[in-house]
């Protein structure tokens, strides 16, 4: 999130805004990051909520402030079909994998035990099935001799940073997914 947040201020990211940060957790990191950046913070906690009710929330604010692409980061949960009805082809999510291998949780660690010798980072569209959507963008880490899953994982991050920058210049700049509501210019 910081890292689309600066890219976004700085230029990089031409023509675009971050109009809100959602997260489902007051103390949440990235909601200190992101309004010592100037940008509007919304939490919208889970508890007493069904994951319905929960998205149905965050979708209004998101409409509320014209929101176009919705761009996830560490949000461990699957969206309701309702969420992804909302913003069909506009809500993208980074993983820390080469998708299709290791979706869903931990997948640096998974990557690490099955001993490949790379894996990566994938920036995809998101659908209603866990990171299954098409890919965008893919970077690949090569997976080092003397590596531990931590090393592993904070080599991921790094790329992940990079990545996600490019794949909203991407689409800001028009391109999107084949046969998706987006098309290549």
């Amino acid at each position: 999130m910081v890292a689309l947040v600066d890219a976004v201020k700085s230029g990089d990211i031409p023509d675009s805004e971050v109009a809100v940060v959602i997260s489902d957790k007051r103390d949440a990191r990235g909601l200190e990051k992101a309004g010592t950046r100037g940008v509007e913070t919304v939490v919208i906690e889970r508890s007493g909520r069904t994951r319905e009710e929960h998205d149905a929330k965050i979708v209004a604010e998101l409409r509320k402030r014209g929101v176009e692409l919705v761009c996830l980061a560490g949000y461990m949960r699957l969206l309701s079909k309702d969420f992804i009805a909302a913003f069909p082809g506009r809500i993208i999510n980074i993983h820390p994998s080469l998708l299709p291998a290791f979706p869903g949780l931990d997948a640096q660690r998974q990557a690490f035990e099955h001993g490949v010798k790379i894996t990566g980072c994938t920036v995809h569209f998101v659908d209603e099935n866990l990171d299954s959507g098409k890919i965008i963008l893919q970077k690949v880490v090569e997976v080092r001799d003397d590596e531990t899953a931590e090393t592993l994982a904070a080599r991921i991050l790094n790329e992940e940073h990079t990545l996600y920058v490019e794949a909203v210049k991407l689409i800001v700049n028009g391109f999107r997914a084949k046969n998706g509501p987006f098309e290549s210019n």
